[in-house]
């Protein structure tokens, strides 16, 4: 088996009014890897996916999935793919078991494996309970595990998330996140695309940020995160004095009546700053980043290009 999951090669979209989507993107992941593609809306990554899922026509440009080319062996490179798009695309009314099991007699899976492989995969995202019940009367966030459970019922090589935690809670959107780790470990190769970039910094080691149609950075996560030279932190406290507090090498804002705000630079303490606090009479209660470190390098990089 090829060692690249995924190889795109000056791929490119123009659609017949004239917009151009992708413009000569080239992409590889490798096999194993838990892949993010991170970028505005607009930015090209659904259609990116959707030329993957043989949904949009390509305009030019070579896509292998594990060595097997889509413009030549179509059939065979969907076998390893596995896709969670955005939206919900099941018949509302259709029981959760047949949903899963039915997707499964798509690929030729016989009856007898198809119906273990549904019952694996309503234990594993936690459907079990809900197996008969109509989709319709699913939860949002049993939904998108319905979603997910569907793609995995052949269980293909790669499986792409596009936006998988959109409009769940918290506590569903961690449970997911463990799932997929989980999923990853055994060997899974996943490509996340994701608006909550936070999943990004948490879940995968790779990255490529898409903008106007264009890749405009590929790296590790840790490499991008190294690259951070500033971050904007929030400070909590019980309550904050009149006159704030005056450094040389750190300059607080008051955000509100038990809020400030401060910027760290790479390199200075945050002893320090704590020191300048207590030195104030300033009591802090927590700590927390303005945003997350990917969210503020994204920006920057999107700003600059």
């Amino acid at each position: 088996m090829n060692d690249k999951a995924l190889e795109i090669q000056n791929l490119e979209k123009i659609y017949k009014n004239g917009f151009r989507a992708l413009n000569n993107i080239n992409l590889d992941v490798e096999k194993g890897d838990f892949f993010a593609l991170l970028g505005p809306n607009g930015a090209g990554k659904s259609t990116t996916i959707g030329i993957l899922s043989s949904l949009v026509k390509k305009s030019k440009g070579e896509v292998k999935i594990f060595g097997f080319d889509i413009d030549k062996e179509l059939e065979l490179a969907k076998t390893y793919l596995g896709i969670v798009p955005q939206e919900f695309n099941f018949s509302i009314f259709e029981p959760v078991r047949h949903i899963i099991r039915n997707q499964a007699g798509y690929y030729g899976i016989p009856y007898r494996i198809a119906k273990e492989r549904t019952d694996k995969y309503l234990e594993l995202l936690q459907l079990k309970d809900k197996a008969n019940f109509p989709a319709g009367q699913l939860s949002g966030g049993m939904k998108r595990r319905l979603m997910i459970a569907r793609a995995l019922v052949h269980e293909p090589e790669i499986l792409i998330l596009d936006e998988p935690t959109a409009g769940v809670d918290i506590e569903i959107r961690r449970s997911m996140w463990d799932f997929l780790k989980d999923l990853n470990n055994s060997g899974k190769t996943i490509i996340l695309t994701t608006h909550y970039l936070e999943e990004a910094e948490q879940l995968c080691r790779n990255l490529a940020i898409i903008d106007k149609g264009e890749i405009i950075r590929k790296s590790s996560v840790k490499e991008l995160l190294s690259t951070m030279s500033q971050e904007t932190f929030l400070i909590d406290t019980i309550d904050i004095p009149r006159d704030l507090p005056q450094s040389k090498e750190f300059h607080f804002t008051k955000v509100d009546d038990k809020t400030l705000s401060i910027v760290v630079t790479r390199g200075q303490s945050m002893n320090e700053v704590f020191k300048e606090l207590s030195r104030a009479n300033i009591s802090v209660v927590s700590l927390r980043n303005k945003s997350n470190r990917l969210e503020e390098l994204f920006l920057n990089l999107v700003k600059r290009d």
